[in-house]
């Protein structure tokens, strides 16, 4: 007795802001890949289908996208994220360090922090604290 059959496997390729055709919202989409294997005795052999779709994140419609479209659109996420990173990666106000008048400048550094503002008691600072 030969078991044969299919199995498919969905695959989340990346997440994009688009305006929902449904809808009409801007709002996230989900772009992701299904595959369709043949299986044999329970064990994937080869893929016989492979198709892109693209959800809505606010409604829930999904669209199927020619796999052009799709490589597109990965490569724009892509893009995306490296601008993204490469943002980020500049002056941050809240990063503990080098920026932000830490360790005893004026102005600067926790005023909520235990010492190391160089206050005596008695001299302004946490009025909570003795």
């Amino acid at each position: 007795m030969i078991i044969f059959g299919t199995k498919g496997y969905i695959y989340q390729l990346a997440i994009l802001t688009l305006v929902c055709g449904q809808c009409g919202n801007p709002s996230a989409h989900t772009l992701r890949k299904r595959v369709s294997k043949f299986t044999l005795f329970f064990v994937p052999l080869f893929p016989y289908s492979t198709k892109h779709y693209t959800q809505c994140t606010f409604c829930g419609v999904e669209h199927q996208v020619p796999n052009e479209q799709a490589e597109q659109l990965l490569a724009q996420s892509a893009s995306q994220v490296q601008q993204g990173v490469g943002q980020q990666h500049g002056a941050n106000p809240f990063a503990q360090g080098g920026q932000g008048g830490q360790g005893g400048q004026p102005g600067g550094g926790n005023p909520f922090s235990q010492g190391g503002q160089g206050q005596q008691p008695g001299q302004g600072g946490n009025p909570y604290q003795r």
